[in-house]
């Protein structure tokens, strides 16, 4: 049996590496279009920042890995077509085009950045990040830079401008929205890293459109938005991804917003054609629908599950509730499920309390969390939920993810099972006194 996977990043690592493990006498074909192989693009900031030394080590896999493991790896090899009746591929590279049979084929094609058409978007000095190549362009960049504005304030656009803020340069992040990280946190947290952000010299102007980027002998001058206008040399865009589906329109089932169609097993509406990562929605657990969350561990989820489909529709894709976490200069953050500006998608009503609580007992610090969780108001569901710290709690976030993903309740929260030692935590856990407090009944009458 002869499979294809197009793709080298988080979903076609993972399958290629199931495939070996569930499909040991299977020809395995793996199509990249670029020149090196499974790049972990998470890893940037961390590269931006000097933590990682070099970009070759944020590669999980290498050509030469693959090639040792007997898969048959085929780089600067662009995938641009596919006939499912006559079950080939259509492959471009520099010598033209050919076509390669398949019997199965998985398809992992990404997403790629989100270009505003505005005047000055092709001018010198304006940077992207995705992918090894826009890295390697951006950290050169960093060493002479002075004034430098980032367009976008998601988990993107705020990791880099942190980056650029550490060493000195002078940077502004500009957000249509309201705040930054909108999808990501609500108001009570976003305004408190606001002040955080401004300390540490990085400033931030949302609810600002940007609408021209001026340049002089074609390189970048100042940025202009339809509130002002900001001088820099530099500019980071970082407005959002879009699937990179176009190529796939009349060869496979596409949503609307250019997403591919999969059922539950991830076969799209074409025999033996399956796809994942960043192209296709998956199951949402708080309201049990479908969302586009570009996440590399929903990528991994995804790469397993394909693969073990190969042969026999066995395993779903599980419902997940794309969380995620973020450190941001002196914060530690992260989020589960529904916020304020998605509740709506839960069909019953949504109520949410916020709290800030000691971690620890007051005789070993007065370190502290804020938390906010988001239920249905009459059943009590929990459906969502964030935390926020200077001391690391971002790990608790998974618990709050697999709550949700089992139903769990409030009243299940406040009387979950969590250890006890003054130097790790309270007797009541500061989850259990979150779901306490979302009940008015409080039980934690000890002054902490």
């Amino acid at each position: 049996m002869k499979i294809i996977v197009v793709g080298t990043s988080h979903a076609g690592y993972e399958a290629i590496q199931t495939l070996l493990k569930e499909q040991p006498d299977a020809e395995l074909h793996l199509y990249e279009r670029g020149d090196t192989a499974s790049f972990l693009s998470c890893g940037i900031q961390s590269y931006l920042e000097g933590i990682a030394e070099s970009l070759d080590s944020l590669h999980y896999a290498t050509e030469g890995s693959y090639i040792e493991q007997n898969v048959n790896v085929h780089m600067n090899s662009d995938v641009v077509g596919i006939n499912p009746k006559a079950k080939t591929i259509t492959v471009k590279t520099t010598d033209g085009e050919t076509e390669e049979s398949y019997d199965k084929l998985i398809l992992s094609p990404g997403a790629a950045p989100v270009r505003i058409p505005i005047p000055g978007a092709d001018l010198d000095n304006i940077f992207y990040v995705r992918g090894r190549n826009w890295a390697e362009k951006v950290k050169t960049r960093m060493g002479q830079s002075k004034k430098a504005v980032v367009v976008g304030g998601g988990y993107i656009g705020i990791e880099v401008a942190e980056a650029f803020a550490k060493v000195g340069i002078e940077t502004t992040v500009i957000d249509s929205l309201d705040r930054v990280l909108n999808t990501y946190l609500d108001k009570e947290f976003v305004d408190v890293l606001n002040e955080n952000m401004d300390q540490n010299g990085l400033t931030v102007r949302t609810s600002e459109m940007v609408k021209e980027v001026v340049g002089e002998n074609g390189t970048v001058k100042k940025v202009v938005t339809d509130k002002g206008e900001y001088e820099a040399d530099t500019v980071i865009m970082a407005v959002g991804v879009r699937p990179n589906t176009k190529w796939l329109q009349g060869i496979v089932e596409l949503n609307p917003d250019g997403t591919v169609v999969i059922d539950d097993y991830l076969e799209t509406s074409e025999k033996d054609i399956f796809a994942m990562g960043d192209a296709t929605k998956i199951p949402f657990a708080p309201n049990h629908g479908k969302k586009l969350i570009a996440l590399a561990s929903n990528a991994r989820r995804q790469g397993v599950i394909a693969a073990k489909n190969i042969l026999e529709k066995k395993v779903k894709m599980p419902e997940v509730s794309g969380t995620s976490g973020l450190t941001l200069f002196d914060y530690k953050l992260a989020s589960t499920g529904v916020k304020d500006i998605d509740q709506d998608s839960i069909d019953a009503e949504v109520a949410s309390t916020f709290v800030v609580e000691n971690i620890r007992p007051t005789f070993i610090d007065d370190e502290k969390v804020m938390m906010k969780i988001h239920f249905e108001k009459d059943s009590h569901r929990i459906v969502g939920a964030q935390l926020m710290s200077t001391y690391d709690v971002t790990a608790s976030i998974n618990v709050l993810s697999v709550a949700i993903s089992s139903g769990w309740t409030l009243e299940k929260l406040a009387f979950a099972d969590f250890f006890f030692q003054p130097g790790f935590n309270r007797p009541w856990n500061y989850l259990n006194v979150l779901a306490q407090k979302a009940l008015d009944d409080n039980f934690d009458s000890e002054k902490f």
